[in-house]
């Protein structure tokens, strides 16, 4: 099983279409074939995202709720205890960066290939990826 930080846009994509790249992989870790990491930051992200218009109206709220619900199920949470800081041109996406080490994750997948690999640090073996990049690379 490989262990990902899925960027809250990654989420949203998932829920806006019916197919796609986002959607699978969310459906993968569902599956448990990926697992999901989870930190404060991040999950509060999630949570600040039901309130707001971004989905479309493929999915209900509740049914939102529940893939998420299942999400935090399947999922791994993360404690983090190390800043790594200043890193990123953007501050609000640090927080995914600090998670994906903390949590040894193979990589961060997200749609802000742009922002997120502009870091300061080298950071080995960990990768920043799109959805359909992560398919491929972590079948």
């Amino acid at each position: 099983m490989v262990d990902l930080v899925l960027d809250t846009n990654v989420f949203v994509a998932a829920m806006r279409s019916d197919g796609g790249a986002s959607r699978e992989l969310l459906r993968r870790c569902l599956l448990g074939r990926h697992c999901a990491l989870f930190g404060n930051a991040l999950w509060l992200e999630y949570e600040d995202l039901m309130g707001r218009d971004v989905f479309g109206s493929l999915t209900t709220d509740g049914e939102r709720r529940q893939v998420l619900a299942a999400l935090a199920k399947s999922g791994r949470w993360v404690n983090i205890y190390y800043g790594w800081r200043p890193n990123l041109p953007d501050e609000a996406d640090n927080h995914l960066i600090e998670l994906a080490i903390a949590g040894n994750a193979m990589a961060v997948v997200t749609h802000n290939i742009r922002d997120l690999a502009k870091g300061e640090l080298s950071l080995g073996q960990l990768r920043i990826v799109t959805p359909s990049q992560c398919l491929e690379d972590f079948p």
